[in-house]
């Protein structure tokens, strides 16, 4: 028997494999069909102050290779979803909220009201890079530390960060000394690859409206950022603070390797969109077979065990 179920910050959650916040999770019908199916937990969109219906469509284009999307943080406002969660904690399995904000001043509003309603987790989500004329937080380390310092005496269960995918070593240890300053439970990487451009050959146009098609990039092609993302922060805290592995999972081979980087569970957002709630019982099929042809009886008996030549 593979056991495929992990803790993170505590909690335990039944199956590693969870959608990403963004992906089938707006709407009180899309979370019940989270609860439903054979996802770990249940990851609620990430939340504003007020409703959005965000940015005009077409504002997601699936192509050979990944994804291109402009949502502009479509959701119900913080307010609803603190009415949905005690209900959805009835399917047994761990709720996280994930709480945005349009400046830095939403986060402690929301937090405080989502907390209440007592999720598993709250994810703080410092990373959405598709609102026009809004920075990243993630990117700003200062600005960061200031939001996490603020938020996190609002919340009272384990608090995560999803945080934009970084590319270059001084930034991880940037970030990682923010973190480490912020009691920070677990972290989520990473968010969509900011600012892609993806062209209709045939029409010879872009393929998304918003933000003259400039969009974030999802699916296959983002994993090696993913992968050096988790490998980066799982080296800098040594193990000690749980990530979850997001982008570019496509296959169970992709999750063997996001565990093997140093990955606790994984989150999928380009795969669900265009495969639909089965794909969880398709991944878990795929990575339980890999386990078991070698050897290993759980994922974390393979945690962080990337070797370096």
């Amino acid at each position: 028997m593979i056991d495929l179920s992990t803790t993170i910050a505590g909690v335990r959650f039944p199956s590693c494999f969870m959608n990403a916040s963004g992906a089938l999770c707006v709407t009180q019908d899309e979370l019940e069909a989270l609860g439903k199916s054979g996802a770990g937990a249940i990851v609620t969109k990430s939340m504003t102050v007020e409703p959005r219906q965000g940015n005009p469509v077409p504002r997601y284009h699936g192509f050979p290779g990944g994804s291109i999307n402009s949502m502009g943080l479509p959701n119900l406002g913080y307010r609803a979803y603190a009415e949905m969660i005690p209900h959805l904690k009835r399917f047994g399995k761990p709720v996280i909220a994930s709480v945005a904000g349009l400046g830095e001043e939403d986060f402690p509003i929301i937090a405080e009201v989502i907390n209440a309603a007592q999720p598993d987790l709250i994810e703080v989500n410092l990373s959405c890079p598709n609102i026009p004329g809004k920075p990243q937080i993630g990117y700003d380390p200062e600005t960061s530390e200031r939001v996490l310092k603020n938020v996190r005496p609002k919340i009272s269960v384990p608090m995560g960060v999803k945080l934009p995918p970084y590319f270059d070593p001084a930034h991880h240890e940037i970030m990682g000394k923010v973190l480490g300053r912020c009691g920070v439970d677990f972290l989520n990487m990473i968010n969509s690859v900011g600012n892609g451009l993806v062209v209709d050959l045939e029409r010879e146009t872009v393929v998304i409206k918003p933000k003259g098609g400039f969009g974030g990039l999802g699916g296959r092609l983002i994993k090696p950022v993913a992968l050096a993302n988790v490998r980066a922060f799982y080296k800098l805290f040594a193990g000690k603070i749980p990530i979850i592995g997001t982008g570019g999972i496509v296959e169970g081979s992709d999750v063997f390797e996001h565990i093997l980087c140093g990955a606790s569970a994984i989150q999928v957002g380009t795969v669900l969109v265009e495969e639909g709630l089965e794909v969880f019982d398709r991944l878990e099929a795929e990575l339980t077979a890999i386990l078991m042809g070698k050897g290993y009886r759980s994922i974390q008996e393979c945690r962080g065990r990337l070797q370096e030549l």
